[in-house]
């Protein structure tokens, strides 16, 4: 057959008019058919740390306690697995997918994969790039913590509590991930409202424990004057306990230490005066996104945003509420 410019052009056309309706095969989020048990993904981003392990685990006891197939995945720190661990559920012919996406950006095209697919997604615990993919449409909702809020509630009870420290090391999680920028912008925005406040450092520590204590001690050599780290995990701020004893210095009295996450470990370390205040990121996934699976498969009309309710953990509570953290 010879393949004329002609030809090529059609082909081209129907290529690509057959990609435009593949793309718009469902206005909404696909549906999800109601059935008594659902093969159902999880694409969790890694396993690396005390809340990653508390969430996998919640959403592993809930599909036993109610018989559905988990396939299981773990990028293992890398936004490119996750999508081909999302490409193989689609594979597999899961009915849903659970997905913790490792960057707001990278994981869209495993999203609008799905959805081609006609399978739905919930994401938990991190969000996606909304210029991108929006709920309702390429994806279910987002079930998660309101990041910006909870670096604010850190903001807040620093600006109430500092006690003259005001120099700041600021110790960020993943880059590009949606809590990591979220949680620098809401404690950052009530920061500038303080003008006595100031951050004299701000580097990612990669939601790390050891990479989280390397920068700390860079930055507070580079910033020997620092009496606050506000970090954006439980993990980093553990690791910058470490890189502040290490200098010599105590934390809890030298320098303030400010966490989100509220995993036992930051808990005790509250009770113990080594950590100021943690603001809790809960990990107990498990009920709420199988109870959103059903009610979606039911027809209700899910909002675009799931929100979590978190503690908050200083001195006066952390010794009463230390039973409860994950």
């Amino acid at each position: 057959m010879t393949i004329t410019r002609r030809t090529l052009l059609f082909t081209s056309a129907v290529g690509l008019a057959a990609a435009i309706v593949a793309s718009n095969a469902f206005a909404d989020a696909p549906p999800l058919k109601k059935k008594d048990t659902y093969k159902v993904g999880f694409a969790q981003t890694e396993s690396n740390n005390p809340w990653r392990l508390a969430q996998t685990a919640s959403m592993q006891a809930e599909a036993k306690k109610r018989g559905w197939q988990l396939v299981y995945t773990d990028a293992a720190s890398s936004a490119a697995k996750q999508v081909a661990d999302v490409n193989s559920m689609i594979a597999q012919g899961v009915d849903l997918i659970f997905l913790a996406p490792r960057e707001e950006k990278p994981l869209i095209p495993a999203i609008k994969a799905a959805k081609n697919a006609g399978i739905p997604v919930i994401l938990l615990d991190r969000n996606v790039d909304a210029s991108l993919a929006k709920a309702g449409e390429d994806y279910v909702t987002f079930i998660g913590s309101n990041f910006i809020e909870e670096g604010q509630r850190v903001a807040d009870w620093l600006v109430k509590n500092a006690n003259g420290k005001t120099t700041i090391i600021e110790l960020e999680g993943t880059t590009g991930s949606s809590p990591a920028n979220d949680r620098k912008k809401g404690f950052d925005d009530v920061i500038a409202k303080h003008p006595e406040f100031k951050i004299v450092a701000s580097q990612t520590g990669d939601f790390a424990r050891d990479k989280g204590r390397q920068v700390a001690e860079t930055l507070l050599q580079a910033h020997p004057d620092a009496n606050v780290v506000y970090a954006h995990n439980d993990e980093m701020a553990i690791g910058a306990i470490s890189a502040i004893e290490a200098a010599g210095k105590v934390p809890g009295k030298d320098i303030l230490v400010l966490s989100i996450d509220g995993g036992k470990e930051a808990v005790q370390g509250v009770v113990d005066g080594k950590i100021a205040a943690v603001v809790e990121c809960n990990p107990r996934f498990g009920p709420k996104a199988f109870d959103t699976a059903v009610a979606y498969a039911n027809g209700d009309k899910i909002p675009a945003k799931l929100i979590n309710p978190d503690q908050f953990y200083d001195a006066s509570n952390a010794k009463d509420l230390l039973g409860t953290a994950y």
